[in-house]
């Protein structure tokens, strides 16, 4: 009979909602010997609702290998907390679910719930995703085992716009109650990210891929602290994208693993090309080319030798802002990237011109906040803001 086993479970969700399925692997917690695994597609679900499932396949699984005492890993913070009893399971949806996970819990002597990154959970990920990729290829997918709706839709709402106590002062109101906006929005929190030696020294740093430095890891440390204890966040199953370019890759890794959540990579979220510009301070690249420098700082169609023009980044920002809002709708994004991406996100929501690029300051690590109606409408909530960095 096994005594102490590790539980590593996983669940995914293409869509969220949309095709899901989870993963389970218990191991021997002496050897890491593999025991027993388990993977299923569940139909159409939400990332939540999969987490949990594959939370009770891996303990149901664990008592009838005989297990009494189980370390269930998972890189759902989110179900961590609930299960350890932290943080509320605000959402009806879940509850069955972690009732399911107590139940199959209460068959073993003891459990305990540990997060890790994503890295660390690669076996139960591949089941899951095999699961998915097996349920695809079937001849229909199952129904929905749980409501398709984002489990913590509704309390992520609540807290980011309905919190506030009936005698709040007026200045504190929604901003729809201003605007008229209409709808669920989709909200952006966008970070730039921390130092680089380029950025030190006022480089130009495009395409030239640099890691941060030290202080720039701190920072990226300190802004994922941040967004981990706004309100509304935590709670959320936030979605976390960012540039390829290894400085917002660093700092969105750090975000991630604050929020217990995958970081995918969205390629047009990448700096601007700078071209022969490259590395050059802002005096260098005037010296070098004055007449094309000095259009460049007036004219958004101006491109700088060998690089891309303003007008070109924002045409592909705002093509991934249109797929983000379109797979992730009335969503907490997490958008990692660089002050020009950043800058043409705000400028969207601002409804602004041009102009605005070359009149908005953004520091490493600042963090920026919009929200983004159905009905088209915008709210930008804060720009800037680096009081975590103090």
């Amino acid at each position: 009979m096994t005594v102490h086993v590790i539980v590593e479970a996983d669940g995914g969700s293409r869509g969220n909602p949309g095709p899901a399925g989870y993963g389970a692997v218990v191991k021997d917690a002496a050897t890491g010997e593999v025991l027993a695994e388990r993977s299923v597609g569940i139909g159409v679900a939400t990332n939540n609702v999969a987490e949990y499932q594959g939370l009770v396949a891996g303990l149901e699984a664990a008592a009838e290998l005989g297990a009494s005492t189980v370390e269930a890993r998972l890189d759902s913070k989110l179900v961590v907390e609930q299960m350890s009893g932290r943080w509320k399971i605000k959402h009806a949806a879940l509850q069955p679910l972690a009732l399911q996970a107590r139940d199959a819990a209460a068959r073993l002597s003891r459990v305990t719930y540990t997060w890790i990154p994503r890295a660390e959970n690669s076996h139960a990920d591949r089941l899951a995703n095999e699961a998915m990729d097996t349920q695809a290829a079937g001849p229909s997918a199952p129904a929905a085992s749980a409501p398709v709706e984002d489990p913590e839709e509704e309390a992520e709402q609540l807290s980011l716009t309905d919190s506030a106590p009936a005698a709040a002062p007026s200045d504190r109101v929604a901003p729809t109650g201003w605007t008229g906006a209409a709808g669920t929005p989709t909200r952006l929190l966008l970070v730039r990210h921390g130092q680089t030696a380029m950025s030190v020294e006022r480089r130009y740093s495009g395409a030239g891929d640099v890691p941060l430095t030290e202080t720039g890891q701190w920072q990226a440390q300190a802004v994922a602290k941040r967004l981990a204890e706004l309100d509304g966040v935590r709670d959320a199953d936030p979605v976390v994208v960012t540039s390829p370019l290894t400085r917002a890759a660093q700092t969105a890794q750090a975000v991630g693993d604050a929020l217990g959540a995958r970081v995918d990579t969205v390629q047009p979220l990448r700096e601007t090309d700078f071209g022969e510009w490259e590395g050059l301070t802002f005096a260098e690249a005037s010296q070098r080319d004055p007449e094309v420098h000095g259009r460049w700082m007036r004219a958004t169609s101006v491109s700088p030798p060998g690089g891309e023009n303003f007008d070109e980044v924002y045409r592909r920002v705002r093509q991934a802002q249109e797929q983000l809002f379109e797979r992730y709708a009335g969503r907490t994004i997490v958008v990692v990237s660089h002050v020009t991406p950043i800058k043409m996100l705000l400028r969207l929501a601002l409804d602004a011109g041009p102009s605005l690029l070359f009149r908005l300051h953004l520091d490493p690590a600042s963090l920026s906040i919009a929200d983004f109606y159905p009905d088209g409408n915008a709210s930008v909530r804060l720009v800037n803001d680096i009081s975590h960095l103090r």
